[in-house]
């Protein structure tokens, strides 16, 4: 079974860091693009950070200079250092992934693309 599984969240005083963790596992060939996710209570969900399988990355604006995105390929693992975290950064975060993954289909297997996302972490960011 194909899943993504992320680790690292908690609590942290406004000013502190975090870092968070996502591996997928499975019957997997490669990750394409990767992607952290967040959700505040009472709020859309909504993109923090993305990463390409060649390394070329974005983020959103609240987030630029303080968070970084990186990863690596060899363990299908993306990861998201928060640095300088705000209150405001509270939320469940959520890891999202494009999965090349291995079916089997009528004595062969095959190679398909499929979008997963993590059961999400909790980051709390007290004043």
């Amino acid at each position: 079974q194909v899943q993504l599984v992320e680790s690292g969240g908690g609590l942290v005083q406004a000013g502190g860091s975090l870092r968070l963790s996502c591996a997928a596992s499975g019957s997997i060939f490669s990750a394409n693009a990767m992607a952290w996710y967040r959700q505040a209570p009472g709020k859309q969900r909504e993109l923090v950070a993305a990463i390409t399988s060649g390394g070329s990355s974005n983020y959103d604006d609240s987030v630029k200079d303080r968070f970084t995105i990186s990863r690596d390929n060899a363990k299908n693992t993306v990861y998201l250092q928060m640095n300088s975290l705000k209150p405001e950064d509270t939320g469940v975060y959520y890891c999202n992934a494009d999965l090349m993954i291995r079916t089997y289909y009528g004595g062969t297997y095959y190679s398909r693309e499929m979008n997963y996302w993590g059961q999400g972490t909790q980051v709390t960011v007290s004043s």
